[in-house]
């Protein structure tokens, strides 16, 4: 037979709710480190309008003459790198760094109907906006009446 043990006196349960233990287990599991990474991935977001796509890139503290577009063999290649703030010496000591630092590289496959020469890029607000208008002289959908 199995023994149910039952706190049948509120005032002696633990006061601890069970999120708080789950939160309090949760905690700081992003591991600590102390010097910048090389390298990251910059987030993506990809919008389809009537007028075509817009490709926006999450990139916080990078300017511009830092970030590189290029299209080559079907993939628009986006490119830069975004720098380590430097500690000094007599300074401040980094003990926790969670944003990344170094070089990036993102690589999208765009379609045959973006029209490339039309592609425009404007970076503000740690935000890259990249828009990529459709041709409108490329057909890709077309119906034949028969006659």
């Amino acid at each position: 037979m199995a023994t149910i043990l039952y706190n049948n006196q509120p005032a002696l349960r633990p006061a601890r709710a069970f999120n708080k233990v789950l939160n309090d287990l949760l905690r700081d599991t992003l591991p600590t480190v102390a010097e910048p990474t090389q390298s990251f991935v910059p987030l993506a977001d990809i919008l389809e309008s009537e007028q075509g796509f817009e490709l926006h890139l999450a990139l916080p503290g990078v300017v511009k003459e830092d970030v590189k577009i290029d299209f080559q063999d079907g993939n628009l290649v986006i490119s830069g790198e975004r720098k380590a703030p430097v500690a000094e010496e007599n300074g401040p000591k980094f003990r926790r760094m969670e944003m990344a630092y170094g070089s990036f590289t993102r690589s999208f496959r765009l379609p045959d109907t973006v029209e490339i020469t039309a592609i425009e890029a404007q970076l503000t607000d740690g935000v890259l906006r990249v828009k990529l208008p459709f041709d409108s002289k490329k057909v890709t959908k077309h119906h034949i009446e028969i006659q």
